[in-house]
């Protein structure tokens, strides 16, 4: 099952630091994933988000305002696909 990732964050270093993790993670884990990074502001607020950077597994937003250990995205990006 491929799942759906996007890193939400308007480029600052913060959302990209969350990007480089979540692609470690990814690739870590061998976990099927599309990463996509969403930078446009209209794109972002779509999903409520109101601080950067935040990831959305699967249409969910699971964090935002905030940077998780790899630890904390690898839970969330298998919990998140398992509920959907």
């Amino acid at each position: 099952m491929n799942i759906q990732v996007k890193v939400l964050g308007t480029g600052c270093a913060k959302c990209k630091t969350l990007e480089k993790l979540t692609r470690e993670v990814v690739s870590e884990y061998a976990i099927d994933a599309e990463i996509e990074k969403v930078e446009d502001i209209v794109e972002i607020m779509k999903y409520g988000v109101m601080s950067t950077p935040a990831l959305v597994v699967q249409g969910k937003t699971v964090v935002s305002g905030r940077i998780p250990s790899k630890d904390e995205i690898f839970n969330l990006i298998s919990k998140t696909s398992h509920e959907s």
